[in-house]
């Protein structure tokens, strides 16, 4: 099996800071998909390419708290 970015512990902390009233629906969408949908919620993820895209999508609604 491969190794991926969990065994080396890398995360970042996102926490929501806008509100996705009158958003496109994509970018509803990515919060979800952050596990984001209320204000202020925080979510630890893993730092992957991934999740920097999804993030850099959405940048306006959010904001990295720290990356550990």
């Amino acid at each position: 099996m491969a190794k991926t970015d969990t065994a080396t512990g890398k995360t970042l902390t996102v926490e929501q800071t806008g509100s996705p009233i009158r958003r496109p629906v994509d970018q509803r969408q990515t919060l979800i998909g952050l596990g984001l949908n209320k204000l202020h919620r925080r979510r630890v993820l893993e730092d992957t390419p991934a999740v920097r895209g999804m993030i850099a999508k959405v940048k306006h609604l959010v904001r990295v708290v720290d990356g550990a």
